[in-house]
């Protein structure tokens, strides 16, 4: 009941757009995206990844969250990314095939969820930065281990309380209990998977691509991509 009058009030907000497709989401989540949406460019692949919906499954719940923010990675010529030294025991995922779950730990307190694009033996891939919370948001503050009024009527504080969720790499990947031994090399395109991305059908009606955020290499190539003025991306 507290999630159905937390969707009623987000519903009324320009930052929940379409949330009428999650609340259907809820009686039959979408087929996830198909392997052949991961197997091109990086660049691409983040472009159409804006506005589809990641989704995990706990046990008879779900978490639901709109992605707003990525950044793509292009493999061995790209300095920046971590296939960029040859492939490794630790980011094999990255080469293929594509579809499947990088995670990796950073800073010593925080998980990075990507996944893997390009035709299997590329490497490449895209790393999430920010999501906007739909389902689950209880669930989601517990994963951060913090508390929040979702149904506040002051329409920036109850923004503001979201951002804490999944505004961020590392916030989102705590919120959907993402972390390296669980979720990495999952396969994200199996319906098995508790860990997926679907097509709600929403699209962004326009995206704003910036330079990457927090790396020092290649950092001046434009290779972010955000949902341009939605509420929930890490940095406008």
């Amino acid at each position: 009941m507290r999630e159905a009058m937390t969707i009623a009030k987000l519903k009324s907000t320009p930052a929940a757009e379409n949330l009428e497709r999650a609340i259907c989401a809820l009686k039959k989540v979408p087929k996830p995206l198909p392997r052949d949406f991961y197997s091109r460019d990086p660049r691409e692949v983040s472009r159409d990844l804006l506005g589809k919906v990641l989704v995990r499954r706990e046990q008879r719940t779900l978490l639901m969250a709109r992605i707003v923010e990525v950044e793509a990675y292009l493999g061995q010529d790209d300095p920046a990314a971590h296939s960029a030294c040859g492939r490794t025991p630790r980011n094999a995922v990255l080469f293929g095939p594509p579809g499947h779950s990088y995670v990796y730990f950073i800073y010593g307190n925080h998980y990075c969820f990507n996944v893997s694009c390009l035709p299997d033996g590329e490497a490449g891939g895209v790393l999430f930065r920010a999501l906007q919370p739909l389902l689950g948001i209880e669930e989601m503050a517990a994963g951060r281990g913090i508390s929040i009024n979702p149904e506040t009527i002051n329409h920036r504080k109850r923004t503001l309380d979201l951002r804490k969720l999944t505004t961020g790499p590392g916030r989102l990947a705590e919120a959907f209990a993402i972390t390296r031994e669980r979720d990495n090399g999952k396969d994200l395109t199996s319906i098995r998977s508790d860990l997926v991305i679907v097509d709600d059908g929403f699209r962004p009606l326009r995206i704003e691509v910036t330079a990457r955020i927090g790396i020092t290499k290649a950092a001046q190539h434009p290779l972010r991509y955000i949902i341009a003025d939605n509420e929930f991306v890490s940095r406008v």
